[in-house]
């Protein structure tokens, strides 16, 4: 998370590094939320508790109506379990490259 001078009144920038395959994700990492959109849903009253909250639900059931990477979207609704086996060996790949 990246916060601006002005938070609570802007939300915090929520990037993955390096980037998830995710439907919500952009290819640059960022995170595609309207709870953390100005415009949208972002409130200075939300929790940085709230906002990771939101992004464990964000992992684990995307919004679909709101894609951000065009490849995960189409296979998270295409072919979950094609989806999954990806997001999996995605997070094995990580996790040997880490040790």
């Amino acid at each position: 998370m990246t916060f601006k001078d002005d938070y609570p009144f802007s939300p915090p920038k929520c990037r993955f590094e390096p980037p998830l395959f995710h439907p919500n994700v952009y290819p640059s990492g960022t995170v595609c939320s309207s709870l953390l959109d100005e415009k949208k849903g972002w409130r200075a009253r939300i929790s940085i508790r709230e906002i990771l909250l939101e992004l464990q639900y964000l992992l684990n059931d995307p919004i679909i109506k709101n894609p951000a990477q065009a490849g995960a979207y189409h296979m998270y609704c295409e072919n979950r379990l094609e989806y999954f086996n990806c997001v999996r060996a995605q997070a094995r790949a990580r996790s040997r490259a880490e040790e």
